[in-house]
């Protein structure tokens, strides 16, 4: 169990670091008005799909018995941040025309954001 708790601990550096790059990836993209073309969807998916892989970690440990204080917080912050990150991810994909950076850029924003509520939630340390 300390195994899966030290990759999921250093796994948040990973997931925030891609979550970053995408953001920058998706302002400047929003700044300069470029179409939203690869690499663009590759840093959505990335991020999801280390994002899930984190939850995934997380919720192994939480059914293995390691339930700190205020997990309930946590884990309602990390799993609406995977939720927003996918919806984001669905609408982008099916857009006839998916152009604008705006969606993104406001999914990473705001699944970023969660992230932070939720590792603070356990008084850890964002970085």
């Amino acid at each position: 169990m300390e195994t899966l708790f030290q990759a999921h601990s250093g796994l948040r550096y990973l997931v925030l670091l891609v979550g970053a790059v995408a953001l920058v990836w998706f302002l400047v993209g929003s700044i300069l008005q470029k179409p939203y073309r690869p690499p663009a969807p590759a840093a959505l998916a990335t991020f999801a799909g280390l994002l899930d892989l984190q939850v995934l970690l997380g919720l192994t440990m939480w059914a293995g018995g390691r339930r700190p204080e205020r997990v309930v917080e946590h884990l309602a912050c990390m799993i609406a941040a995977v939720v927003v990150v996918h919806l984001v991810s669905i609408v982008q994909r099916r857009r006839r025309d998916p152009t604008g950076y705006a969606l993104p850029l406001a999914g990473v924003t705001l699944a970023l954001a969660l992230i932070a509520i939720g590792i603070r939630a356990l008084g850890r340390s964002i970085f």
